[in-house]
């Protein structure tokens, strides 16, 4: 029996078999190619998109609300991807359907890459882009769910915090390679190669890491719960009527528990870099090795949260997390307002102190908030609905609030409120799903 085998390694604590750093090597590989696309995307959204696909609807600051916006109309196709590739999963298993998003998710980005401006096609050249980026959020809408749970499920129970941190730890490694990609090619190319084709480049090299994904992912055996489930036949019931039916309200407070955190994260992929070279004058190098240290920070310590969530809590973790976030994100603009490398460092390394402390339990949390047969589904809309609620629109809010305000300061009201409601959330979740049988 599966359950079997995962109780055995749950007494082995200080050996990990190969299956499990396959799996967990499969699973961060996964996520950190998915945000590595998202990101790349976020960043031209930041740098280059306003003028190439946008500038025609008006003014420079118009054009670059409407590059903000198309980041976030991706995330609203995210449950629509994440109820089929929920439903799929949880009657299928959690293997195919990652690799199936995986592949989606690599070919609309390098499609990106060569796709005609607004000067070579006119307005079919946005309608191609926001099609393009509806297929990234279709596909991330099931990839999330898959790569945490086979992490978490492969996990001895003690170690499900830092299991479930690994498929986190890919946002971070992808906004590294990203914005790592972008510096490169800022500091090595003119502004005008850079705007005439050296932004395809990191788009379409997308089509090399599908391939090292998807050899790593294949390797991957199926969810040890999931196997359990289908000796005891659960998966002959109907997962997602029984989801909405029985578990909406852990599914509402799933969206809610993420979306403080996810509007939080995108001032670091994508609006920080934006508001420092358009508004306080710095250079694109500045922000991006900015960004990059914030990528090092948010790694180690999404890590380390994991870990110390095996230990303290998941709810305790989460809330840690939301009050440092709560009390940093308004202050936090007093020292990026110096338009300095330094200063803006500072405070984005800051930042990930709470990030990564209500990021990297997720995963776990997640999986316990749900039982089996319906967990896949579970976790990816509530995933789904958090990232809308959260980051789909945060850089667009942030940009309006401050064309409006004039002053930085007003976004960290925004995202203070947005957090406090994401900490009220999780102290909702009963403190006994932490104990949870994931088998059940």
């Amino acid at each position: 029996m599966t359950t079997a085998i995962n109780d055995s390694a749950a007494q082995a604590p200080g050996k990990r078999t190969r299956e499990e750093k396959r799996v967990l090597a499969g699973t961060l590989v996964g996520t950190t190619i998915e945000w590595y696309d998202f990101f790349i995307y976020a960043q031209a959204a930041a740098f280059i998109f306003a003028p190439l696909f946008f500038d025609p609807v008006g003014s420079d600051n118009l054009a670059q609300i409407f590059s903000w916006a198309s980041i976030g109309i991706s995330f609203l196709f995210r449950p629509l991807g994440a109820i089929i590739a929920g439903h799929l999963g949880d009657r299928y298993g959690r293997k195919a359907i990652l690799v199936v998003t995986l592949i989606g998710m690599g070919l609309a980005t390098a499609l990106i890459g060569v796709l005609p401006t607004y000067e070579t096609i006119g307005v079919a050249a946005p309608v191609l882009l926001i099609l393009l980026r509806i297929l990234q959020g279709f596909s991330a809408g099931g990839e999330w769910g898959g790569a945490a749970l086979m992490s978490v499920e492969h996990a001895p129970r003690e170690k499900r915090g830092l299991f479930g941190a690994y498929p986190q730890i890919g946002v971070p490694l992808g906004l590294i390679l990203a914005t790592s990609f972008m510096f490169l090619l800022n500091t090595s190319m003119s502004d005008d190669t850079f705007e005439s084709w050296g932004w395809r480049l990191p788009f379409l090299s997308s089509l090399v890491l599908i391939v090292v994904g998807y050899l790593i992912r294949r390797a991957v055996e199926e969810s040890p719960v999931y196997l359990d489930m289908q000796e005891r036949q659960q998966s002959a019931s109907a997962p997602l009527g029984r989801l909405f039916r029985d578990h909406w309200k852990n599914v509402l407070l799933a969206a809610l528990i993420f979306a403080g955190n996810n509007a939080t994260g995108y001032m670091i992929i994508a609006f920080f870099s934006s508001y420092g070279t358009k508004t306080l004058g710095m250079e694109k190098s500045q922000t991006l090795v900015a960004a990059i240290a914030g990528g090092v920070a948010w790694l180690l310590l999404t890590i380390y949260s994991g870990w110390i969530s095996d230990r303290i809590g998941r709810r305790v973790t989460f809330a840690i997390g939301y009050v440092l976030l709560i009390a940093w994100v308004v202050p936090m603009w007093w020292f990026i307002d110096k338009g300095t490398t330094g200063s803006m460092t500072f405070a984005i390394v800051v930042l990930t102190f709470g990030l990564a402390a209500s990021y990297a339990p997720q995963c776990a949390l997640y999986a316990e908030m749900f039982p089996a047969d319906v967990r896949y589904s579970g976790t990816s809309i509530g995933y789904a609905l958090g990232s809308i609620l959260g980051g789909a629109f945060a850089s667009t809010f942030a940009q309006m609030i401050l064309d409006n305000t004039g002053d930085s300061w007003w976004i960290g009201i925004y995202l203070g409120a947005m957090c406090l409601i994401s900490l009220i959330a999780v102290l909702v979740v009963p403190k006994s799903v932490e104990k949870s049988d994931l088998h059940v």
